[in-house]
């Protein structure tokens, strides 16, 4: 089985424009796992800084299931519980992919529809996600107000064959303050 060249490429870039970082404005958000009892203990941040080409996300996670799990910015800054269904779900205080200047489809970070469509985050054998993402739609100012959220598995950037990219379950989040 080969290795694909389009993420090994996406990845090459996120490490050059990680050396380039310039001193533009930048953030950190705590990340703790969520249940549908509530916020629990913290795994880490999330280091965001503006680049020429859109916001790089350097994650120092741990203590999460490995492979790959999807990515977003969800539109209120809030990832306590909230009922759906008659029944509590994990951060859905949080609200859906925050939309932005976008359109209301799951297109992934490159496409044109939610501008919280993040490239996914690897999580290695070891339970430790580090691997830097590059975000070209987005800016740090754009992050502020809303909550970035961890799903549990992968995200295929479409609708088709799950909504949303069937990435599955929350299972972090963390509050971007304004």
């Amino acid at each position: 089985m080969g290795i694909s060249k389009k993420p090994l490429a996406l990845a090459l870039i996120a490490m050059a424009v990680s050396l380039s970082v310039s001193a533009q404005d930048s953030l950190e958000i705590t990340l703790n796992k969520v249940s549908a009892s509530g916020v629990g203990e913290k795994i880490g941040v999330v280091k965001v800084e503006d680049t020429e080409y859109g916001a790089l996300f350097r994650p120092e996670l741990e203590g999460l299931n490995p492979g790959l799990h999807g990515f977003h910015v969800h539109e209120k800054p809030d990832c306590g519980p909230a009922e759906q269904d008659g029944k509590p779900v994990a951060a859905l205080a949080a609200g859906g992919h925050w939309v932005g200047n976008g359109e209301d489809r799951h297109e992934g970070p490159y496409g044109k529809g939610h501008q919280g469509d993040l490239p996914a985050l690897y999580v290695d054998d070891q339970g430790r996600a580090s691997h830097p993402v590059l975000a070209p739609r987005v800016k740090v100012a754009d992050l502020k107000g809303h909550s970035l959220m961890l799903h549990e598995g992968g995200d295929n950037y479409s609708d088709h064959p799950e909504k949303l990219g069937g990435g599955a379950g929350r299972v972090a989040c963390g509050v971007i303050e304004k």
